[in-house]
């Protein structure tokens, strides 16, 4: 890697930390429970791409896999949080029976 490509990656990392502080800020002082889930939420993706800059700092490309089980894991913890918040349960179907046979 050049000294260029390493200054560059340094200072993305830098950026996404500053960023990633202030989605904290945003987490701990959101106004409602749905602001602080979007902070949360994108604390997670920018850890995502923490996690890929950092790899590609350490010559390590092989731990953008393990960023990408933690982009999938963060996506389904969304969604179970939205679903338990606005049905106040997780064992809820999605998506309505037409015929009402599933029951």
């Amino acid at each position: 890697m050049s000294v260029a490509l390493g200054y560059i990656f340094l200072s993305a990392a830098f950026l996404i930390v500053v960023s990633m502080v202030m989605m904290l800020a945003r987490l701990i002082g959101g106004p409602t429970l749905y602001d602080r889930l979007l902070a949360l939420n994108s604390f997670g993706t920018k850890t995502v791409l923490f996690l890929c800059v950092f790899c590609f700092i350490i010559d390590r490309p092989d731990g953008v896999d393990i960023a990408l089980l933690y982009a999938l894991m963060n996506f389904i913890a969304t969604i179970a949080v939205l679903k338990f918040f606005n049905y106040k349960a997780l064992n809820v179907r999605l998506l309505a029976d037409p015929e009402g046979e599933g029951e």
